[in-house]
């Protein structure tokens, strides 16, 4: 009997969620296969047997910023945007970053080391991050059923262990090499007095500076490579500490010579347990040639995308249009050199976001951290003005929120694509079409798919011998779900 491409036994089931720039918002589609479109089907055709990466999680950060505005609202808007991070009923955030010291997302300049020549750090303090930034992250535990893990960043070490003396650029001295080591242990292991796990490092946060603008230390790769091998991966393992230590931690058109170095031999790569990276090399160019050189260097380890946000901005309230025009750009529009520019137009912030996940998991990216999880109206507080775009903007002198395209857009990886799950192999027969695809733990498919164009398409996705049809608008974004 030959069946129909209607009949029930080769119909792929699925739930289909949508954000797009004509109102959804992470919405769930009863009717996905009626809106307009003149286009032939795009083939879709996933490879479960195909396994890539695995996925450590996606979310975002715990800064002092954050926290204090949290602490500025009502408790009832603070749990709503706990929930939303963090519950069950929202992105489910499973991969989460903070600073160790200040930095520019910081109400003030802060060292947990504030004593001059304290090599031992017997005057080691967390006490900065006690109303603040502990109960922030509490709040999430609380809330999260699944648990998050917490990559933790220093931008600088205090000013007494440099070179130069200051807060920003300078280099650690050799001299404090292993007290800058003991640094790392001693807060792994104040933060668990809290009740805290602590599941990685990065060495330090842009290790190329920032143009000496607020807290930085410099590093060269091998520079950064002696430090973890010789003083820090012995101190972690000497103390019992099982935290990850992820290498680099900034742009990707600079990936390769990092991990060249890291990867080197057995000996510098032993302490290593991955790279981290950031995409402020471009807004819309993800480095594809890098991620797989990267992965190809040390397959085995982690390439965790460790900060993004759409920076040199200063959030719209209120209006989710703005969020899908053209019209953001970023530090590089004015500050970029002549040579890069091509690498920062102005762009649709919801774009930069669903391209560059999509982009990064299609190239062994295991792990996605969005920067603020909360900022003002301004795009602060930051003691640097600074001012950048989160996620969720308050209003905190009249208590009010606002949940940002960007969210949802982010919701539709975190909340679906969950811990452990395999990136899969797929085929795509539209190059403009974004396609990702990932089989969690339970057996549940997620697609993400992104249109990025104003066209409305049509998808014939197909799993094994069964297969349906999905329509996505122009300016959309779907996580199409498939149940085991």
């Amino acid at each position: 009997m030959i069946l129909s491409c209607n009949s029930k036994e080769d119909k792929l089931e699925v739930e289909v969620y949508e954000t797009s720039a004509s109102g959804n918002n992470l919405t769930k589609l009863d009717d996905f296969s009626t809106i307009d479109t003149q286009e032939n089907a795009i083939q879709i055709k996933l490879l479960p047997a195909q396994k890539r990466q695995t996925i450590t999680g996606f979310g975002g950060s715990f800064t002092e910023s954050s926290a204090y505005l949290l602490n500025k609202v009502s408790k009832e808007n603070r749990e709503i945007i706990i929930e939303a991070y963090f519950g069950e009923s929202g992105a489910k955030y499973s991969l989460t970053r903070t600073h160790m010291n200040s930095c520019d997302f910081s109400i003030s300049q802060y060292s947990y080391a504030p004593v001059a020549d304290d090599k031992e750090l017997k005057h080691f303090t967390i006490q900065d991050d006690i109303d603040d930034i502990i109960p922030m992250i509490k709040d999430a535990m609380k809330v999260s059923k699944d648990g998050f893990k917490i990559l933790s960043s220093p931008w600088t070490a205090s000013p007494w262990m440099k070179d130069n003396k200051e807060w920003v650029g300078g280099k650690l001295l050799p001299e404090y090499y292993d007290t800058w080591a003991l640094f790392f242990s001693k807060y792994i292991s104040a933060y668990k007095v809290e009740g805290i796990d602590i599941w990685g490092f990065t060495v330090e946060n842009e290790p190329l500076g920032n143009g000496n603008n607020w807290e930085s230390m410099h590093f060269s790769p091998d520079e950064m490579t002696n430090f973890v091998q010789n003083h820090l991966g012995p101190k972690l393992e000497a103390d019992g500490h099982k935290a990850k230590i992820l290498g680099y931690d900034q742009n990707r058109e600079h990936l390769n010579e990092w991990v060249d170095s890291m990867y080197k031999n057995e000996e510098t790569s032993k302490y290593f347990d991955g790279t981290a990276i950031h995409w402020y090399a471009s807004t819309y160019d993800y480095f594809p040639e890098e991620l797989k050189y990267a992965h190809n260097k040390a397959p085995n380890k982690y390439i965790i995308q460790s900060e993004a946000c759409v920076d040199s901005e200063i959030p719209q309230w209120q209006d989710d249009a703005w969020y899908w025009r053209k019209e953001a750009t970023d530090w590089g529009w004015d500050w970029a050199p002549e040579k890069d520019k091509y690498l920062h137009p102005k762009y649709s912030p919801v774009n930069r976001y669903a391209r560059d996940i999509i982009g990064c998991l299609n190239n062994y990216v295991d792990g996605w951290i969005d920067w603020n999880m909360v900022l003002d109206t301004q795009g602060g507080p930051n003691w640097f003005k600074n001012w950048c775009v989160a996620p969720v903007i308050v209003d905190p002198e009249k208590d009010e929120i606002y949940f940002t395209p960007i969210y949802y857009t982010l919701s539709h990886f975190s909340k679906f694509i969950r811990p452990e799950a395999k990136v899969i192999g797929l085929e795509n027969s539209d190059k403009e079409l974004m396609v990702t695809a990932a089989e969690n733990l339970d057996g549940t498919i997620a697609v993400v798919v992104f249109n990025e164009g104003k066209i409305n398409k049509k998808i014939n996705l197909t799993l094994k011998d069964k297969s349906i049809e999905i329509n996505i608008k122009g300016q959309a974004i779907q996580t199409i779900v498939i149940p085991n």
